[in-house]
């Protein structure tokens, strides 16, 4: 029996190895791609592990929706009077009160009605017509003063028989009068003159209007030499 030195069998093991070693890594698939997929082995003789690619979905955050006003509905706002209104149709505008606005005196003309005397008395009808383009309303007590030629007043103002106000409606061309009464002076004996207009002042008005006067000497001063005047009526006279 040989026996082969120790240093030649060690040499020999290492030359059989080493040829498995090569039989194995010539070993494929046939495509030249190595079959094994896996991961490749660490330092310590494990395999690695795998590293987790991020999923898209998981990684990238939810897209947002569009933020949500939290301010309140704007609400539409009504449409003016006599506009259209958003949804085609026509907003009425407020109604005129039936009586309008109060005449004022560049709306109205004064004048006087026929005298109707009795029992030593004159009775003359003061009237108030619209001659504006609109209706407007009377109500009250009118002013008046006898005025001269030269404008100054002649006697006291009238006093005023006590009567209800009422609320007189007065369409353009119409009138309203208030009675205007005094004793004769001939049958009084009370001084008197002869007046050239009376001055009407319309109920809450400063300024007043100037009519004609056609009635002759009226009372001025002493006795019975009152003057009175009634609230306003609807029409011309009595």
């Amino acid at each position: 029996m040989v026996h082969t030195p120790r240093p030649a069998r060690r040499g020999a093991l290492l030359v059989s190895t080493a040829a498995a070693l090569g039989l194995l890594a010539g070993c494929g698939n046939g495509s030249g791609e190595d079959v094994h997929s896996g991961p490749p082995a660490s330092s310590a003789g494990t395999a690695a592990p795998a590293r987790e690619t991020p999923s898209p979905s998981a990684s990238a955050p939810a897209a947002s929706s569009a933020p949500v006003s939290s301010a309140p509905a704007r609400t539409a706002s009504p449409a003016p009077p006599g506009t259209t209104a958003p949804s085609g149709g026509t907003t009425a505008a407020p109604a005129t009160p039936a009586g309008g606005s109060r005449c004022h005196t560049s709306e109205l003309r004064a004048s006087l009605g026929r005298n109707d005397p009795g029992a030593g008395q004159e009775n003359f009808p003061v009237v108030l017509t619209n001659t504006s383009g609109r209706t407007c309303t009377l109500r009250g007590y009118p002013g008046a003063a006898f005025v001269n030629a030269s404008g100054g007043q002649l006697g006291a103002d009238p006093r005023r028989t006590p009567g209800t106000p009422v609320t007189v409606t007065v369409r353009p061309g119409q009138s309203a009068w208030a009675g205007l009464t005094f004793s004769n002076p001939e049958v009084s004996g009370a001084r008197s003159a002869a007046p050239a207009a009376l001055l009407v002042t319309p109920p809450d008005e400063r300024d007043p209007l100037r009519a004609a006067w056609p009635g002759g000497p009226v009372p001025v001063s002493g006795t019975a030499s009152s003057v009175r005047l009634t609230v306003l009526s609807p029409g011309t006279g009595p």
